[in-house]
Order: C-alpha cells, then sequence, then structure tokens
C-alpha cells in the first residue's frame, strides 16, 4: 500500500513537472516571436496570464506606465486566440481628438455632420470577428464610454447619425498608463465600464523593478543598432554597468532603448565610461517626474503625467526667476557688494548698480512676482505649431503631450 501511494505521488509531480515545463517553452517561444527581453518573474506571469486568457472571449486590461511595451501583450493574446485570422485594430484613444473619436470608432452615415461627405465604418465595425486594443482607453470622453459600455454588454452599436442598431462580435483588450481607479473616483472614468473591462487585469512591471533585465536589453539594443548602421557594438565597463542598473529609467524601455541608440551614433568611443552615460541620461531630478503623477495639487488641478516635464521645468524656471530678482533687489539696497559676486558667474558689469537704482525699484511684491504657467504654456504651444507647419501630430510629438491634449488646449487658448 506505501509503495502505491509513492508511485502515485511521484506520477502527480512528474505530470506537475511536465506542465510546468511545456508553460516555459511557450513562454520561451512567445518571447522569441515577439521581441521580448528579460527574465523578470512579473514580466514572465503576464506573458503566462496573456497566453492563459488568449482562447477566450474576456475582456482584458493592461496597466503600466508609458513605454514598458503594453502594445506587445494584446498582440499576443490576438495571435493565440480563435480570432488570429480576423482583423486586429490598434487605437490611440489619446490621439484621437474627442469630436471625432465616436465617428472613427462607431463609423457615421453620410451627411451626419459637416465633413461626413460619404458613408464610414468604423473600428467596431471593420473589426467584427477579431479583435481591437483600446491603448490610452482612460482617455476616452464619458460620452464615448457609454457607448463602448453597450458595446461590451450587448455587442451593440449604433453609426453616429444612424438610428439602425448594429452588432457586432469583437474581442476589446484595453491598456492605460494612469490609475483607473482613480479616475472613477474623479469621476473622469464610469465604473461599470471598469468593471467591464477589467475581468482580467495584468500589469506591466516598469523598468526600474526590473534590474535584472536593464542590461539584457542594453545589449540587445547596442546589437540591433550595430547591425543597422554597420558599427562595432558599444559596451558598457563597469561602473557604467553599475549607473545603468541605479538609475530609474522614468521613460522605461523606450527611453533605454533611445539612449543606446543616441550613444552608438554619437560616440566614437566603443567602450562607454560611467562619465560617457551620465552625460546622455536626463538630469538626477527627472528621475522622479513618475511620483508627480500620482500627487494630487492643492488646487486641485491634475495634470497627465505626459505633461509632469513641462511643469517640472516651468516651475524650475520661476524658482531661478524669483531668485535672481532677489539678488538684484539685495544689491539695489547694499546688501550685497558686486565684488564679492563670484566672478564666474557674473561678467563685469556693464551697468552701474547706482543706474539700476533709478531705472528700476524692485518692491517686496515684484520680487514675489510668479510667472503666469498658462502664458508660457500658450507660447510654447503656439511656437511648436509655428515649427512644424501647423501640423498638431508634429508639435504634440515636440511637445511631448498627446494629440487630443494639443487639440483640447489650441481650443482653450485661441489658436485654432
Amino acid at each position: 500500500m506505501f509503495f502505491i501511494i509513492i508511485v502515485v505521488i511521484l506520477s502527480v509531480e512528474l505530470k506537475y513537472l511536465q506542465i510546468e515545463n511545456m508553460t516555459n517553452n511557450n513562454i520561451q517561444q512567445v518571447k522569441q516571436r515577439f521581441g521580448i527581453i528579460g527574465n523578470n518573474a512579473e514580466l514572465l506571469r503576464a506573458i503566462d496570464v496573456a497566453l492563459q486568457v488568449a482562447p477566450t472571449d474576456l475582456s482584458v486590461i493592461i496597466s503600466g506606465e508609458s513605454g514598458v511595451g503594453k502594445e506587445v501583450f494584446p498582440q499576443i493574446i490576438h495571435q493565440n486566440s480563435p480570432r488570429k485570422h480576423a482583423q486586429y485594430i490598434a487605437v490611440n484613444c489619446g490621439a484621437i481628438p474627442e469630436g471625432t473619436i465616436d465617428s472613427e470608432l462607431f463609423g457615421h452615415e453620410k451627411g451626419s455632420f459637416t465633413d461626413a461627405k460619404d458613408l464610414r465604418k468604423g473600428y467596431f465595425e471593420v473589426a467584427d470577428g477579431g479583435t481591437i486594443f483600446l491603448d490610452e482607453v482612460g482617455e476616452l470622453p464619458l460620452s464615448t464610454q457609454t457607448r463602448l459600455l453597450r458595446v461590451l454588454e450587448s455587442g451593440e452599436f449604433i453609426k453616429v447619425g444612424s438610428s439602425r442598431v448594429q452588432k457586432t462580435n469583437v474581442r476589446i483588450v484595453a491598456a492605460t498608463n494612469v490609475n483607473l481607479v482613480d479616475a472613477v473616483a474623479q469621476h473622469k472614468f464610469r465604473e461599470d465600464l471598469y468593471y467591464r473591462l477589467c475581468t482580467v487585469p495584468m500589469r506591466i512591471p516598469p523598468l526600474r523593478e526590473r534590474q535584472e533585465d536593464v542590461l539584457l536589453l542594453f545589449r540587445k539594443f547596442a546589437t540591433d543598432c550595430a547591425e543597422r548602421y554597420r558599427m562595432p557594438a558599444i559596451e558598457l565597463d563597469d561602473e557604467a554597468r553599475r549607473l545603468m542598473m541605479s538609475y530609474r529609467w522614468p521613460g522605461n524601455v523606450r527611453e533605454l532603448k533611445n539612449i543606446v541608440e543616441r550613444i552608438s551614433v554619437i560616440e566614437e568611443d566603443r567602450d562607454i565610461t560611467a562619465d560617457v552615460l551620465r552625460m546622455h541620461l536626463p538630469h538626477i531630478s527627472m528621475e522622479k517626474l513618475p511620483v508627480l503623477a500620482q500627487h494630487q495639487f492643492d488646487d486641485q488641478k491634475i495634470f497627465s503625467s505626459e505633461r509632469e516635464i513641462l511643469y517640472q521645468v516651468l516651475f524650475d524656471l520661476k524658482n531661478d526667476v524669483n531668485e535672481l530678482k532677489k539678488l538684484v533687489h539685495d544689491i539695489m539696497n547694499g546688501n550685497v557688494q558686486m565684488d564679492t559676486l563670484d566672478h564666474n558667474l557674473y561678467a563685469k558689469p556693464t551697468v552701474h548698480p547706482s543706474n539700476i537704482h533709478h531705472t528700476s525699484i524692485l518692491d517686496a511684491e515684484t520680487v514675489e512676482e510668479t510667472l503666469s504657467l498658462e502664458d508660457v504654456e500658450k507660447d510654447m504651444i503656439r511656437k511648436a505649431l509655428d515649427r512644424h507647419g501647423g501640423r498638431r501630430k508634429n508639435a504634440a510629438t515636440d511637445l511631448q503631450i498627446s494629440e487630443r491634449t494639443l487639440y483640447r488646449k489650441i481650443k482653450e487658448f485661441g489658436l485654432e
């Protein structure tokens, strides 16, 4: 009897080992097919979940910071599902203006609005039987969220300008780089839609949580760049490798790839030191920007993560200007002597302090004056549009904001 029990236990363990080996083999095949680099446990878990959920029709929502590679996982789900021979459409919800997104998703009838010169099929009609990937789903307007909820619940939708109900059989995979729970609490995202989409949640870890993968990704990008431009691949010394591992990578995999390609092309020496690497990494204060995306400002203004860099720069500029004003104020009042200032910071003055006193008097109110963020932002948007000949997509890329955000700001500032 004891012998039989041992045999049963061994057979069960063997079966589990076979299943585990099959799972590992499947994950490795997926990594190779879709170009995924890394051995982080959470990343491998996300791939495994994608493979398990693929044969079903369950809705999936993928969360993760910008640049982590969320767009790969909907493709894994689609290509391993019964829908793989049907349409796969990826839609960036943040890049479509609010006034046209319903038409893009659901289609429109001829004459339903000014530019509707022809009948148009929307993505949900075109992708019938396939998969739609809704990237930046948190950017959808509330009215569009209502239409999307109806599709998820009943598979029904109505074109813009039509009264006829149409049916579609589409599998939805969504992704977001914002906290949808917070968006629901702020009434920016429908709670019922959130629970409909979040049947199977997946999280893609940021690169700072995948330190063991940083050097693997570096070698991959360096090798790819070397092959593309027919040059030797760059290599890191020990100190540079430690710096690469300790850096927070706020832009995640996308930032790492950009920096590797930049160094590969610009630097002539193929052996990269820590000093050279520091020249290409952003200022250390920029590493903390992801924290700002989770911060709620006292004036209740919540800025999207794409604009945090802009506001950080503006606040730093404001502080620098105020410090300079205070310094001039002290000079005028005799609190600071010109000959005691650092010669490297201030060149020989061309205007005597006494002349400054006669031409401009800075009182306490002037010293405390702050810059108008709206005016600076408006000026930057106008200049970006001028640089790109009014092309909003290029201007949005230049400003590092979504096209939809730029469209809203253009209307807000009257720059049309």
